[in-house]
């Protein structure tokens, strides 16, 4: 009976095809041509019996199976580098995957990566973004930074970023707030996937919610542009919100308001010592960058 195992060749386009979704773009990263690409996946879904991507006018993306099979293969991928590392010594490119936090990694993450990057030429990193538990549920990664209880996403973690809330709108909004109460005037942009929201905010400022109106967002980013168009009074989560309120041309609509948040940012991984060398070296700058973040 002869063996379902793809060949690895296959395996390592399927993983480049799935993480840059896009044919030619994982052909420029193997050095391939795009129909090569192309043929060696169709080759693996013959092999498997069932497509692995969506085929789309300019980008791939996953089906249901793919989506289930990446991580083993990302996984097993990983496993044979090390294990060629550790025998015959460095290849010349270590992989890393990262997972964060979406507002993190656009406000933290994105203004340090260009020096990491420079530090360690040899490390490719890839990093994917998410808002929910979910969102970071059955993907293999090497670590992750979250937002919220560390213990439900691995057994090691770093604490990183707190929080604090105060309420932002674009200037000519902002003037009109001469008091807590003149924000119920305005819509309030509210982010579902935060614990720490207006309520936690009025409620620390001991005012009364029923004079509210909401209007909805999933995550920070979001909450800003809507902010920005006109479309309310959104609330800041400083320091790692910065970047985005400055961008969408934001501003304190209390200044002398801020309240602490309920949770906060955390890197976490399996345990320290099976960090991979690229996952150490990337926490050790990880620490170092938020640190210098926390001191802006």
């Amino acid at each position: 009976m002869s063996s379902r195992i793809p060949s690895l060749n296959w395996l390592r386009v399927f993983e480049a095809a799935a993480r840059t979704e896009s044919f030619a773009r994982a052909a420029e990263q193997l050095n391939m041509s795009a129909a090569a690409v192309s043929q060696q996946v169709k080759a693996l879904e013959t092999r498997l019996g069932t497509p692995l991507f969506h085929r789309h006018a300019h980008a791939v993306t996953l089906t249901e199976a793919g989506r289930a099979y990446l991580p083993s293969v990302q996984q097993s991928l990983l496993m044979l580098e090390t294990a060629t590392t550790g025998l015959f010594g460095e290849t010349p490119e270590q992989r890393l995957f990262v997972q964060s936090i979406l507002l993190y990694a656009h406000g933290v993450l994105a203004t340090g990566l260009p020096e990491f990057q420079v530090a360690h030429p040899q490390i490719s990193l890839s990093l994917t973004t998410g808002n929910l538990v979910s969102d970071f549920a059955n993907q293999f990664t090497d670590v992750q930074i979250i937002f919220g209880n560390p213990t439900l996403y691995g057994t090691e973690s770093d604490p990183l970023l707190q929080e604090r809330l105060y309420p932002v709108a674009p200037p000519d909004i902002a003037e009109q707030i001469q008091c807590p109460q003149d924000l119920f005037r305005f819509p309030l942009i509210e982010v579902s996937t935060h614990r720490a929201s207006w309520l936690h905010l009025f409620d620390t400022l001991r005012l009364p919610t029923g004079q509210a109106r909401y209007f909805f967002a999933d995550n920070s980013l979001m909450a800003a542009e809507i902010s920005a168009s006109g479309g309310g009074i959104a609330l800041a989560r400083a320091p790692a919100s910065d970047r985005i309120m400055e961008i969408s041309g934001l501003v304190p609509c209390l200044p002398d308001i801020q309240v602490a948040g309920q949770e906060a940012y955390h890197l976490v991984y399996p345990a320290r010592p099976a960090l991979r060398p690229p996952a150490r070296a990337f926490r050790e700058w990880l620490l170092d960058h938020n640190a210098a973040v926390q001191t802006r």
